[in-house]
């Protein structure tokens, strides 16, 4: 069996692992690079149980139980690690905090632990899609670049993708580009997928700060806008902070994502004002990325209706790192076994949302 991947981000390259490692051929089809996208541009913020009460409830506790099985058993080094996470507040005046962050200012009131290292953990998202390349082509897998420009469907069932006009012949073919799985819609009965852009910045704190994740409200003086920044040190020595998002256009090709001047200098102005150690530290990173998100908010895991061998799993918004494994896991139980054992997919299917009209697509 031969499984044609389109997408190079952290969902396809886990689908890619868990098929390999069942000795099922597998080519992932990427048209820029390996986690050019979300993938490479999110915090890697990992909860085991942030998402109870939800339909991803079993979804992410699979999956951030499989994160740690797999930072225990690939040779290979993603900076895993557990941390606590923390709430709070900053710009609303001085209020008595909880807790105390050592790096943070002192008119940032930490108020609440939000997680432990029992329920919280983190990777560095890049270095992660990249490992779960690199143990899938010890099992076979391959990575081919090269830009999708068609889906071949014949007699009902998908048979071969075209890559920049050449056909590539295979058994299953499984759309997991993230917002641009939108594309698809031109040769699949799939429901459309949606770009929230997010900004970030990249500190260079060259001491390493603890493993202490933040997430806090933070008023901007003057406007009084208030911002939902989010903190993550890591392990390198660096500081990965977002906060800011908007609903721009989102363009056909990756590569020509560029992040709002605007919206990263409130970026920096907030970051400056809440940490003398990120007020101290050189700028990295100025970057923005593209969460994938579909009509009803929950991620689109599964066959495409009526057509055989053809399937999607994009969606995840701000839990695509986190959910990438069990995501893989489960799509290769459904591709090869015809369904999933590990996670029920049944909130995911894609057939609960009505499909984009392809000949609008196509117009437009």
């Amino acid at each position: 069996m031969h499984v044609l991947i389109c997408g190079g981000g952290a969902i396809g390259m886990s689908i890619a692992y868990f098929l390999s490692r069942r000795g099922v051929a597998v080519t992932v089809i990427e048209s820029t690079g390996i986690a050019c996208a979300a993938s490479g541009k999110s915090g890697g913020f990992l909860a085991r149980d942030w998402c109870d009460g939800q339909p991803v409830q079993e979804l992410a506790r699979r999956s951030f139980d499989l994160h740690a099985e797999l930072a225990a058993t690939i040779d290979d080094d993603w900076d895993y690690r557990r941390l606590d996470a923390y709430g709070g507040f900053a710009g609303f005046g001085r209020q008595r905090g909880t807790h105390e962050l050592d790096w943070m200012a002192a008119e940032v009131a930490v108020t609440q632990a939000l997680g432990s290292p029992s329920t919280t953990a983190q990777v560095h998202p890049g270095a992660f899609t990249a490992a779960m390349m690199r143990a899938a082509a010890r099992h076979g897998a391959t990575l081919r670049l090269g830009r999708v420009t068609g889906i071949a469907v014949e007699n009902g069932r998908a048979t071969a993708i075209e890559i920049d006009g050449e056909r590539l012949a295979g058994d299953a073919v499984v759309v997991a580009m993230g917002p641009w799985s939108i594309l698809a819609c031109r040769w699949l009965p799939l429901p459309p997928v949606f770009g929230l852009k997010g900004h970030s910045l990249v500190f260079d704190t060259a001491a390493a700060v603890p493993a202490e994740a933040a997430f806090l409200e933070y008023r901007e003086p003057g406007s009084g806008a208030v911002l939902t920044p989010e903190l993550f040190p890591r392990p390198d020595g660096t500081i990965y902070v977002c906060g800011i998002s908007g609903e721009e256009a989102l363009p056909l090709d990756p590569a020509c994502v560029k992040p709002d001047n605007g919206a990263l200098y409130r970026l920096e102005a907030m970051c400056r004002a809440i940490s003398p150690v990120l007020a101290a530290a050189p700028i990295i990173a100025r970057q923005a990325c593209y969460r994938p998100i579909a009509r009803d908010g929950l991620p689109l895991i599964g066959p495409a209706p009526g057509v055989a061998g053809a399937y999607i799993a994009t969606g995840h918004s701000v839990w695509g790192i986190l959910n990438a494994p069990a995501t893989g896991e489960a799509m290769a139980e459904l591709i090869l076994d015809g369904a999933a054992r590990t996670v029920d997919l049944a909130p995911f299917d894609p057939a609960r949302l009505p499909a984009l009209d392809a000949a609008q697509l196509r117009a437009g």
